[in-house]
């Protein structure tokens, strides 16, 4: 797509989840998290990270895989971004892409990544990539990857905190965090089937000597999302609560309702918030995520109304046959 529009000055808060926001004000809020981010970000510091994340990779440039670094060069372009924060590719057998780094974050692709995706696919990882640099989560998320990666019983100086619920709730941000960067990917395609395509791939792999289909994988979104009772829904929230990404499937389906809003084509025509304008208060975004989080568990409870009619019909349908 080749008449990508450029969106001069956009800020971060255009495509920022209400969620997303919400959750990172409540993590901060709870008591012991800034200390929990300190010990950690004082432990291993700016050239700790970058020796944990870069111990088997490249710097792209100009002579280094002049291909991708002209690739992630237009992303910068379509988001009118004027730093230029490193970008690397790992040579890394598990499809992943990370932004990481406390002071200068930076963008590591590994190799397994560019081996799936096809050039347009890139471009929305980059976007993704970028889009969380851009809206400041890096160093939780590096917090995050690093809890993750080396475990809390090999952090000895958290000793004797209470790790559990900041962990859940970090990830729980996290979670949603992705959710913002998804969109941030779909402004760096402005092709939605490209962005969806990306969950696809992510999700069941390239189709090989076989065939995917984009149409068969949003069918599958939409029944994870809408079918299936509470205790369904209870497993899901389990499955998740240790993970940083959300399924694939519930992101290409939050990705499509947020393209539905109108919201994606008001900002490719103009209609965004700029770098520097007021930002929206605390109070708003709380009231975004609660109606976000409210449309969720009014499902929830739907479906648990559902579940009961079911139960109540079969009770009666047990007394009807019995009486005949």
């Amino acid at each position: 797509m080749a008449d990508r529009k450029v969106l001069t000055q956009i800020a971060s808060t255009a495509w920022e989840h209400p969620a997303d926001r919400a959750a990172l004000n409540s993590l901060r809020a709870i008591p012991g998290f800034d200390e929990v981010v300190r010990k950690i970000a004082g432990f291993f510091g700016e050239k700790g990270v970058r020796q944990l994340f870069l111990a088997n990779a490249v710097l792209v440039g100009p002579k280094q895989r002049p291909a991708l670094n002209s690739l992630y060069g237009e992303v910068l372009e379509t988001l009118d971004w004027p730093e230029r924060p490193d970008l690397y590719v790992s040579q890394t057998p598990f499809v992943n892409a990370a932004a990481v780094g406390f002071d200068k974050p930076f963008i590591v692709l590994n190799s397994a990544t560019i081996s799936l995706l096809e050039k347009e696919e890139r471009r929305d990882i980059l976007g993704h990539e970028l889009g969380h640099i851009m809206s400041g989560h890096t160093t939780y998320t590096t917090i995050a990857i690093i809890i993750l990666t080396v475990g809390l019983r090999n952090l000895p100086f958290l000793a004797g905190m209470a790790l559990l619920p900041f962990q859940l709730a970090l990830l729980e941000w996290y979670r949603k965090a992705e959710l913002s960067a998804d969109r941030a990917g779909l402004l760096a395609t402005q092709d939605l089937d490209v962005s969806l395509r990306t969950f696809l791939k992510m999700a069941g792999g390239a189709a090989g000597d076989d065939e995917i289909s984009l149409e068969a994988f949003m069918e599958q979104a939409e029944t994870y999302e809408t079918q299936g009772d509470l205790a369904d829904r209870v497993f899901q929230v389990i499955n998740t609560a240790f993970k940083t990404h959300p399924f694939g499937t519930v992101r290409a389906a939050e990705l499509q309702r947020w393209v539905r809003s109108g919201k994606y084509d008001a900002i490719l025509n103009g209609e965004y918030p700029r770098r520097g304008d007021p930002g929206q208060p605390l109070s708003e975004d709380y009231v975004d995520a609660a109606g976000y989080y409210g449309n969720q568990a009014r499902e929830a409870f739907t479906q648990v109304g559902d579940v009961l009619a079911r139960a109540r019909d079969a009770f009666n349908n047990a007394f009807k046959t019995s009486d005949s």
